[in-house]
């Protein structure tokens, strides 16, 4: 079903069936994020996530592809979402706060900071999420790549250079993450997030 279109404005509202289809989403994601918590990961089953959820597995794989979905949604949704905010910025916003305006849409992702901690401590602690965190990260820094290119072109800046801002920003990213979770969500992550860039920056300045 499509979204209802209202009036000379243009504007779109959810469908009731939209709606729903977003309540079951939140309903299983919620499930399978306390499930991970009082359990683990890896000890937590897609059967037992659908089975508390009120749902068949096979529902379940509609919305999620696979249970890594469940704690940072499809590679393909984190590179796009990144990619195309880089994208959509003005022309005349430089490189690092395009960075910064991918790392905001991001964090949007997450509906409360609760649910951002819950993801990011699973995240960290886990070895298979955290590998596959870093395997979204490489890939979606290489297709960042040419963006940056284009906008750092008129500063003389090398594909190199270009490389190396890209991944100075998702290395304080990181770390303003990792800080966030020990002062257990203390803080704006943007915040620390600009902190430490400001002190990597300031060193080789």
């Amino acid at each position: 079903m499509t979204q209802e279109t209202h009036g000379d404005k243009g504007t779109t509202t959810p469908t009731l069936w939209d709606r729903t289809r977003q309540l079951a989403a939140e309903e299983i994601l919620q499930t399978a994020l306390r499930l991970f918590t009082q359990q683990g990961y890896d000890e937590t089953t897609v059967a037992q996530i659908a089975r508390e959820a009120g749902v068949s597995q096979r529902t379940l794989f509609r919305y999620f592809g696979t249970k890594e979905d469940l704690i940072g949604g499809t590679q393909e949704r984190f590179v796009t979402l990144l990619t195309e905010t880089v994208r959509n910025q003005p022309v005349d916003v430089g490189a690092w706060e395009a960075l910064r305006a991918a790392f905001k849409a991001a964090l949007s992702l997450h509906s409360t900071p609760e649910q951002a901690m819950e993801r990011f401590r699973l995240v960290h602690h886990t070895d298979s999420l955290r590998a596959a965190y870093l395997g979204k990260r490489v890939r979606c820094q290489e297709e960042l790549l040419p963006l940056l290119e284009a906008r750092l072109a008129p500063s003389g800046t090398d594909r190199g250079q270009a490389r190396a801002i890209i991944a100075t920003a998702f290395a304080c990213f990181d770390a303003a993450t990792a800080t966030w979770l020990e002062g257990n969500g203390q803080g704006d992550i943007l915040d620390l997030y600009d902190q430490g860039l400001a002190a990597v920056r300031g060193y080789w300045n």
